[in-house]
């Protein structure tokens, strides 16, 4: 399955990815209605650094362990799943310029629910519209954020 998510941000590239690879940008990400705890990370989204998250689905503890595989600022990084809920899931984030001093946010989701094609019946609809709802959320706090300079990007050279 595939999910992809774009958004217009008044803020360059450079701003808008150094505000993802900024410290404690995932949880400022996180929706509020989401109950995510970070077990360990790694303060980086270069290759092989790791994140461990501890959620919920329904009564169910749940955790992601999350690779960072490719890293191309500020253009593009990615992260898969090694381990969690999704049968698979590959995420690129891309930061892409608009010609006009502004970013282009895509967000491009491959995945898979667990249990093949019984899962995809029984969970598609759901996983694809928690998806959805969180993406939305986090363009939102990503524009909200940069655009009223609650970032301040770090200092280049």
């Amino acid at each position: 399955m595939k999910y992809v998510k774009e958004s217009h941000i008044n803020a360059s590239p450079q701003v808008v990815f150094d505000f993802h690879e900024s410290e404690g940008a995932l949880l400022r990400l996180t929706p509020p209605w989401e109950k995510i705890n970070v077990i360990s990370q790694e303060n980086s989204i270069t290759p092989h650094a790791c994140i461990v998250l501890l959620s919920r689905v329904g009564p169910f503890p749940v955790k992601w362990v999350a690779e960072h595989v490719d890293y191309d600022p500020p253009r593009m990084f990615s992260d898969r799943q090694v381990s969690g809920p999704f049968a698979s899931w590959f995420h690129r984030h891309w930061f892409l310029d608009d010609g006009g001093g502004g970013t282009l946010l895509r967000d491009e989701i491959d995945y898979e629910v667990p249990l093949g094609a019984i899962g995809r019946w029984l969970l598609g609809g759901f996983v694809r519209q928690k998806i959805e709802r969180m993406f939305e959320y986090r363009h939102e706090a990503t524009r909200r954020i940069v655009e009223s300079r609650d970032f301040v990007p770090r200092p280049s050279g």
